[in-house]
């Protein structure tokens, strides 16, 4: 009942011969194969979670290459994989999302750059960064300057992407650098299609195995004094050696224009960005022919200082493409270049956004800007039309408004499990008075967002209950820390439970349960029930429930004395689960796991089989809640308090009341959170709960039509 991914990877099997249509994550996947890659892990997360996921479903496959695929429980664990290359010649490849992944897996890399690489090493991350990230605004390169590990950031061409995979591989190997390829979101999921070649089993695999491990080496471990050492021959050895590789296999790209006393250096990944912001300029045709020359930068570290300054040399002005701040490329090009006393004029962040993302109207204010300098001749009217014309529609919407549009922030799923615990916090600080709440990465990070507005700091995945040891012994009240089962298992459990049970903290402790890593995509861990408890689950249409207990059995192992399992849908015990924690005489740290099944993972469980019901024409009987409007009073307590998008509001119908009346809508999925609210904070009884039934029985049939008649003859002519 899992998200599948049949397809991909029989794309995954393409060989010589054929050609590959479909994303540019899977792609990356693809190119893997095609390198030889004899181990792959990594941590799951937007917007690389495809190659993982695919991998891991792929695993049948990958037993047939030799190739090992571990899906990590955090990053740092995944950079640690890649150990297996610093003696051994395995290619290795990890993913994860960046910049808050690589943060997690920086003392790992900090110890692979250190003694080096044979084996070659590719670190696929995921640059979340700009208006659609939902990660701190940071920037990979930092990491790669910090450890001195190649920095490539591909051109979104399909068969560049690829190309780049097994270059990076090369490079690695050649340098002894691990390589980072940095994908933007928008980079992982263009489409376009490449010429596939071969997939290469691995000389050294789980099907050819190492007969005898590597003799003692003390130079291959990052120690002293030998680090000493490491660190010379990173600027002596190991930068040449990259340098040379860059310039030898021509991995960044020159193309020409007629404009040649103007250049644009741009990093590879803004590259498609560029060129459509050219044509709104009249300066590149719809096939990407451009007028300016460019240098594109696939390999953003380290630069090549003779590559950089032939590209420069006799040009009036060089611009800088460079996404995010500071500034390390265009900082470094200047150096480059007043070392070597050419005296181009350089641009960059003047020109440019300093921050966010260098879209195509972003990008086309700061080219017209160059342009306008450099080539006054030009003819700019186009683009600053378009640019003029954006504004001018966003002004004339703005207008018609008589106010604005009222903000619409994330919010949980319909049915989301989490959603009623939350419900219950609110009406527990009605009767303990305000808390502090220390939040955390993950699905319930959406009660940060309206009607709830609950949380006062994310420090990291997992790092709730470590964050609020400042806090708490300087609080009157006690404060809750909330985290989630994937957040539990990524971090939460040593650095949160495993110091509050030693330091002898009195806190309390939230787990959501709901037996997936959800807000990476559904991904399984540990404590997910087996396809077992699954299949119980789909004939009776129940929740999952962990019949292992996971969580419960590692924190009574652990120590954990003050212990609670609550199911999320019951708010009125949740509440009162909550004032127990709260005001209990028990010092110490305090436990609430709230277990309810993800509601997407369970709609995925059950929609399928209640099609093959009625196929085969079952009854079925599906829930449905709703709202008598004749006692509905229009104060919309139910929707402050329970924030679901399927309970909103409607026109009263009695022509003497103007206050709206609240409505469930088409959409409930039935988890039955309002009429729960209503029950627990002793609102009005104006909800109701309705059995649909499809494919009744005879007898259901006739009751129906029984009723029917008794209630239009009870009915006023």
């Amino acid at each position: 009942m899992e998200v599948s991914f049949s397809k991909e990877i029989e794309a995954l099997r393409l060989g010589a011969g054929d050609t590959f249509h479909g994303e540019g994550i899977l792609a990356i996947t693809k190119g893997l194969l095609q390198s030889g890659v004899a181990y792959v892990g990594g941590y799951q997360g937007a917007p690389v979670s495809h190659l993982l996921d695919v991998m891991v479903q792929a695993k049948p496959y990958m037993d047939e290459l030799g190739v090992h695929v571990e899906a990590c429980s955090n990053e740092a664990s995944a950079a640690a994989m890649l150990g297996a290359s610093i003696h051994y010649p395995l290619r290795g490849a990890v993913t994860w999302k960046s910049i808050v992944g690589t943060n997690v897996a920086a003392d790992a890399l900090s110890n692979l750059s250190s003694p080096g690489v044979r084996g070659g090493v590719l670190i696929v991350v995921g640059e979340d960064y700009g208006e659609g990230a939902s990660v701190i605004q940071e920037r990979t390169h930092a990491y790669a300057l910090k450890s001195s590990m190649c920095l490539l950031d591909p051109r979104p061409d399909l068969g560049v992407m690829v190309n780049m995979v097994e270059h990076g591989f090369r490079l690695s190997e050649q340098s002894n650098m691990p390589c980072i390829m940095e994908l933007r979101i928008r980079t992982c999921h263009v489409r376009g299609s490449f010429e596939c070649k071969d997939n290469l089993a691995p000389a050294v695999s789980t099907r050819a195995l190492i007969e005898e491990p590597a003799g003692f080496d003390y130079m291959r471990l990052a120690h002293p004094p030998v680090t000493f050492r490491h660190e010379k021959l990173k600027g002596e050895e190991r930068l040449p050696a990259a340098r040379r590789y860059i310039a030898e296999h021509k991995l960044n790209e020159l193309m020409p224009g007629k404009h040649t006393e103007l250049g644009i250096v741009v990093q590879g990944g803004l590259y498609n960005a560029l060129i459509r912001s050219l044509q709104q300029l009249g300066l590149a045709d719809a096939f990407g022919a451009t007028d300016i020359p460019l240098l594109v930068l696939n390999v953003t570290y380290p630069l090549v200082p003779e590559e950089v300054a032939d590209f420069c040399v006799g040009k009036r002005a060089v611009l800088v493409v460079e996404e995010g701040q500071p500034e390390y490329i265009e900082q470094e090009i200047a150096t480059l270049l007043r070392r070597r006393d050419i005296q181009t004029a350089l641009h960059g962040c003047d020109m440019l956004p300093p921050a966010g993302e260098l879209g195509v109207e972003a990008l086309s204010g700061g080219l017209a800007t160059f342009v306008q300098r450099h080539l006054p001749d030009h003819a700019q009217d186009s683009a600053q039309g378009w640019l003029t014309g954006n504004r001018d529609r966003r002004a004339a919407v703005a207008a018609k408004l008589e106010t604005p549009l009222p903000n619409r922030p994330p919010s949980f799923c319909i049915g989301c499990p989490e959603r009623p615990v939350f419900s219950a916090l609110k009406l527990a600080q009605q009767d303990s008075g305000p808390v502090h709440i220390a939040a955390d990465i993950g699905c319930h990070a959406f009660g940060t967002f309206e009607p709830f507005s609950m949380g006062h700091s994310i420090l990291g995945y997992g790092m709730s209950l470590a964050s609020r040891a400042g806090v708490s012994p300087m609080m009157q009240r006690r404060v809750l820390s909330i985290m989630g089962d994937g957040g539990f298992w990524h971090n939460g459990l040593l650095t949160g439970v495993q110091s509050a049970l030693f330091n002898g903290d009195d806190a309390v402790l939230m787990i959501f349960k709901n037996g997936y890593t959800s807000a990476t995509g559904t991904q399984d861990i540990i404590s997910t029930p087996d396809d077992e408890v699954k299949a119980h689950a789909v004939d009776k249409q129940q929740s999952l429930v962990d019949k292992n207990q996971t969580i419960e059995s590692t924190l009574k192992g652990l120590g954990v004395q003050w212990m609670r399992t609550v199911h999320t849908y019951d708010v009125d015990k949740m509440r009162k689960t909550l004032n127990e924690a709260f005001t209990s005489s028990f010092n110490g740290l305090k436990v609430i796991i709230a277990e309810g099944e993800c509601q997407l993972e369970r709609q995925r469980r059950i929609k399928p089989w209640i099609a093959s019901l009625l196929r085969q024409g079952q009854r079925v009987v599906r829930v449905k809640y709703g709202v008598d409007e004749d006692v509905c009073n229009g104060d919309h307590a139910c929707i402050r308090l329970s924030g679901c998008p399927t309970l909103t509001i409607k026109d009263n119908p009695d022509p003497l009341k103007v206050d709206p009346v609240a409505v469930v809508i088409d959409g409930c999925v039935g988890c039955g959170l309002c009429g729960a609210n209503a029950h627990a904070a002793t609102l009005c009884p104006s909800f109701y709960r309705a059995e649909v039934v499809q494919n009744p029985k005879w007898h259901e049939r006739l009751l129906h039509s029984l009723r029917g008649t008794i209630v239009r003859a009870l009915q006023p002519a």
